[in-house]
């Protein structure tokens, strides 16, 4: 391990992250609206990107176009009132073991084990597939944790119950923070990458590769197909000390606030994103045998994956 480390921005520093498809979409705007994002601000250009859809949709774009500079001002607003982002890592020294990867924190420290499912039908892929396998000679691998969260003030602005009290800019900052949260973790993950990791330098990638994840290796949130069990999360935790940026647990493992994000990072060329699918019985009692719980403390985790 690194030791954990923060990074804290500034709103302005990851606004250039923000992925305006998802943040649209939350507002139920089909992806093509969102261009209007890649827009320059000056009336011509605006007036030239709305004449570009049908006649039947311009109405819908004028309606994108103006959400889109009210969640402008609003970004402005946010950096005016010093509302900032945070991004929490570590590194660790690792090896696979079948499904599980073991992770050594401190040198001389007993082996911290993360277990994972395994697909049930071809290719049959594995998170630990990914992590060069144990061996007594062979150097270890490495693998990164990760969280991270948007201030959680941002989600109560406008809040029911408030004096200033504004249900459409209320929604306006939670989506937002949303997004704010996932921006750190793109510019974070980018510096990790590059630097603290360095495991590709001289990565120069633009903000649209970087969303169609052409970089090196994969960022696996907890909740993605290929990492379905929020369980995860206490282990995490306890590696990461998530308070450190305000995360804090629910019993089901939920992140508050709201607009958090946790996860691994892994560096394999070859690494891939994938869905587990269904798990039978036998495979529940072996993952759960391995994390140390009960079937039935499992189950409400996997409610979606068990057949």
């Amino acid at each position: 391990s690194i030791v954990a480390q923060t990074i804290h921005y500034s709103i302005h520093e990851v606004v250039p992250y923000i992925n305006w498809s998802y943040f649209f979409h939350a507002w139920g705007f089909a992806a093509r609206f969102a261009t209007i994002a890649q827009i320059h601000g000056c009336d011509s250009c605006r007036a030239q990107w709305l004449t570009s859809f049908p006649a039947s949709e311009r109405s819908r774009a004028a309606e994108a176009m103006q959400l889109h500079k009210e969640a402008s001002r609003f970004l402005f607003e946010l950096e005016a009132q010093h509302f900032r982002v945070h991004f929490r890592f570590d590194l660790f020294p690792c090896f696979s073991q079948d499904e599980d990867i073991l992770l050594q924190p401190q040198p001389g420290t007993p082996p911290v084990r993360l277990s994972f499912l395994r697909q049930q039908t071809s290719p049959y892929l594995c998170l630990s597939d990914f992590i060069r396998p144990f061996s007594a000679t062979a150097a270890p691998d490495r693998i990164g944790l990760f969280c991270s969260a948007a201030d959680a003030g941002i989600e109560q602005l406008y809040a029911d119950g408030r004096a200033d009290a504004d249900v459409y800019r209320h929604l306006l900052c939670q989506t937002l923070a949303d997004r704010l949260a996932e921006a750190a973790t793109e510019r974070g993950h980018q510096a990790v990458r590059r630097s603290y990791w360095g495991y590709v330098p001289a990565e120069s990638l633009s903000v649209s590769d970087l969303f169609a994840e052409r970089f090196q290796g994969i960022r696996p949130a907890v909740g993605y197909p290929c990492l379905p069990d929020q369980s995860l999360n206490f282990d995490l935790h306890e590696l990461l000390d998530f308070s450190a940026i305000g995360i804090q647990l629910t019993e089901n493992g939920a992140m508050t606030p709201h607009a958090s994000t946790s996860g691994l990072m892994i560096a394999h060329p070859e690494a891939r994103y994938f869905a587990v699918g269904r798990i039978d019985e036998d495979q529940l009692q072996n993952y759960a045998q391995r994390k140390g719980r009960t079937p039935e403390e499992l189950r409400p985790f996997l409610g979606s994956n068990l057949m």
